[in-house]
């Protein structure tokens, strides 16, 4: 039997562990929440089995799994770094470092998920920096917000851009035509804040960059050949408008026929905590709607103040930084409906949600990525460094996000 009261317990309680990351006194930590909230929605009857199934979103869990298995198959093959190093040894000076880095991690997120990138071209990035004599932090900066921006061009960018892209049925094409100018504009305000704020550590750059050349770095060229072409026909296969979710499942078990690489080698690097924080998120976010509480949510903030282009994305970035960017568009998956159903409101949602995750240090999982691999190779970057450029690219990629927005659509 179905009890409101106790239903919107376990979901706010499953949500204020996914904001604070534990349980005090336990060792609970989001996915661990996800998964008992949706256990507790079941066993307390807010919903049946059936219909938790229901509420799963298979589709986006797959798209999400077969693009793991694409990109894990480019990280040990080594085509990220290589890709990498080709751009930085281009420039000529700590601000054309800087664009570079600014460049790939852009790129590679729009298509290949950032948190991966991040993952990957931290410690290469670390490692350069040290052969150049340069500080390695305002390229790590450019890395985690960059690697944000650049995903919100495309569907395959980010986890929240996907599960957005299930809920509303956006097509993968016409996403990217509207949000990709987005993020092209927001790279180049992202390498302007950068670049005036850590000026003087930019100039300190070696000129000669044929060091970089020495470095030794293990590319598996068949691998990287066999991946970079699955992965292109994948982003075509989504261009043309194929199931994008079927297309990447599909992408992800051809690379699985290989004789170079041992299954649990690829296995390995796919997230499987998060398809299962996901899982668990889908019947959480279902079990609080079948209490109607969408409806009192929106009548108590107004339909048509919340239609609004600004309020709706100031309320999703500051939600998107209280409780993280996947559980804030989860929240606004029964609200969907509610507010119109628009591809502008899922294109805002999406959208503002991403470029969110710049503000601070804890608004995107990328960021803590390339804090953590900093931390391991003893380079700080303090919350407040960060914060010092989060807020200003937050604040202006989130403007241009909105204008251009409005005028497109």
């Amino acid at each position: 039997m179905n009890h409101p009261a106790l239903t919107l317990a376990i979901f706010s309680l499953t949500y204020a562990v996914l904001a604070v990351g534990k349980l005090p006194r336990l060792r609970l930590d989001r996915t661990g929440a996800a998964l008992a909230g949706a256990v507790a929605m079941i066993v307390t009857g807010a919903l049946s089995e059936n219909d938790a199934w229901k509420a799963v979103d298979y589709r986006t869990l797959g798209l999400l799994l077969g693009m793991m298995i694409v990109v894990a198959n480019l990280r040990l093959s080594g085509a990220f770094a290589a890709f990498t190093r080709a751009l930085l040894l281009k420039a000529r000076s700590g601000p054309g470092m800087l664009a570079m880095t600014v460049a790939a991690s852009g790129v590679l997120a729009a298509f290949f998920i950032n948190d991966v990138v991040c993952l990957a071209l931290a410690p290469l990035l670390i490692e350069a920096a040290g052969m150049l004599s340069l500080d390695p932090v305002p390229f790590l900066l450019a890395l985690a917000t960059a690697s944000n921006i650049g995903s919100a061009a495309t569907i395959t960018g980010n986890p929240q851009n996907m599960i957005v892209a299930g809920f509303a049925h956006l097509r993968y094409g016409r996403f990217a035509l509207h949000l990709a100018p987005v993020a092209i504009i927001g790279l180049a305000i992202d390498y302007a804040v950068i670049a005036a704020l850590h000026r003087d550590k930019l100039a300190r750059m070696r000129r000669n960059t044929a060091i970089l050349r020495r470095q030794h770095l293990a590319v598996l060229k068949p691998l990287a050949l066999k991946s970079a072409l699955i992965a292109g026909g994948t982003l075509v296969m989504f261009a043309l408008g194929y199931p994008t979710h079927l297309v990447a499942l599909s992408a992800g078990a051809i690379l699985l026929f290989t004789r170079r690489v041992r299954p649990e080698r690829v296995f390995g690097l796919v997230d499987w905590t998060m398809l299962l924080m996901f899982t668990g998120l889908f019947i959480v976010v279902a079990g609080a709607e079948s209490t109607g509480f969408q409806n009192g949510l929106l009548a108590a903030v107004g339909v048509e103040r919340m239609s609004n282009p600004v309020v709706l994305s100031l309320v999703t970035a500051a939600l998107s930084n209280l409780v993280s960017n996947v559980p804030a568009v989860l929240l606004f998956r029964p609200l969907y409906p509610l507010l119109g159903g628009g591809y502008r409101t899922a294109l805002l949602i999406a959208s503002a949600s991403t470029l969110a995750g710049n503000l601070t240090v804890v608004g995107s999982i990328a960021n803590l990525i390339v804090i953590e691999q900093a931390r391991a190779r003893r380079v700080r970057i303090s919350f407040m460094e960060y914060l010092k450029v989060g807020v200003p690219v937050t604040i202006l990629t989130l403007a241009v996000n909105i204008v251009l927005l409005r005028a497109g659509l």
